[in-house]
């Protein structure tokens, strides 16, 4: 079969595209998360595919051919326009379906969305609403993906995100704040109390959690007090609730999540206000065109004018 009719793979034109950019085999496969072996295979085919060499291996670094330098700029504009291609076939599915696709973050799943959502449907008629709930990292990827429409989480200003680097539009929804909280005493006063000096067993977000960077960030040299010793880490602020609940020590809680239970003394606070954590409670948007019924509530959350 020669090079007028053989099938051509995607993935030869994206690896071209990462050696001309890298000058190294080695490099671009390990950016391409393939095998240098498989890499160079993809590289010969798709010479073999142009009837051309494309690369000159003898140079160091290695550099493009005059056939590889004609090839490059039309194989961007290809993979690009595919790209743009996929991005318009979603919008045209989006559009055909009158749902919404939203990445919640656990905590937020449970105490605020529920809540928000019912605000939202006494201006909009929403129809299907598909909700992710995952951890912040996973929410993201969500986002950067185009897998959903919005994100809603938990930020602080000082800690951007990768959706602030890459500059997804943002709306603040409302104010929130990491609590410090445990289990009261038969007698109604916090069984630990960041207030008295003792050491306090700590239910601790994990080094990836999202509310454990915000808290880390906000606390700052607070957050290394030599009285905290974690007693369990995970996660999740939903799994902390649940352990504090159970008198298991101190957790920082978001207030929305915490509220309830504080509200019933199930839960008390156990430091002043200077061992809480402001946050806000934020919607991100893709770059892109959406459904109708996207762009309505990005509208009414951007403005504002979600009825209280």
């Amino acid at each position: 079969m020669g090079p007028d009719n053989r099938p051509l793979d995607l993935e030869w034109l994206e690896d071209f595209v990462a050696l001309a950019d890298s000058g190294n085999f080695s490099r671009a496969a390990e950016a391409r998360a393939i095998a240098q072996p498989a890499f160079s295979r993809h590289i010969r085919a798709l010479e073999e595919w142009v009837g051309a060499d494309l690369v000159d291996r003898g140079a160091h670094p290695a550099t493009l051919t005059p056939a590889g330098r004609r090839l490059l700029p039309l194989v961007e504009d290809v993979l690009a326009r595919l790209v743009a291609a996929r991005i318009k076939a979603r919008m045209a599915h989006d559009q055909s379906v009158a749902s919404l696709r939203i990445a919640v973050t656990h905590a937020l799943s449970l105490s605020f969305l529920p809540g928000w959502l019912a605000r939202l449907e006494a201006s909009l008629q929403l129809g299907a609403v598909e909700m992710m709930s995952e951890g912040t990292a996973a929410c993201e990827e969500l986002m950067l993906q185009r897998k959903v429409q919005f994100l809603l989480c938990h930020a602080h200003p000082a800690l951007p995100g990768r959706l602030e680097e890459a500059a997804y539009p943002v709306v603040r929804l409302a104010d929130d704040a990491l609590v410090p909280v445990c289990a009261p005493t038969p007698s109604g006063i916090p069984r630990h109390d960041l207030r008295r000096d003792e050491p306090i067993p700590l239910l601790a977000y994990g080094e990836a959690s999202g509310l454990g960077r915000i808290l880390r960030a906000g606390l700052g040299a607070a957050a290394r007090d030599p009285r905290l010793h974690p007693v369990f880490t995970a996660p999740h602020a939903l799994l902390l609730e649940a352990l504090a609940l159970e008198g298991r020590g101190v957790a920082w809680l978001p207030r929305s999540l915490a509220a309830p239970a504080l509200a019933h003394g199930r839960l008390v606070e156990a430091g002043d206000a200077s061992w809480q954590v402001a946050t806000e409670i934020r919607l991100y948007r893709q770059h892109v065109d959406m459904a109708p019924a996207a762009e309505s509530l990005w509208q009414l959350a951007r403005l504002g004018d979600t009825p209280a």
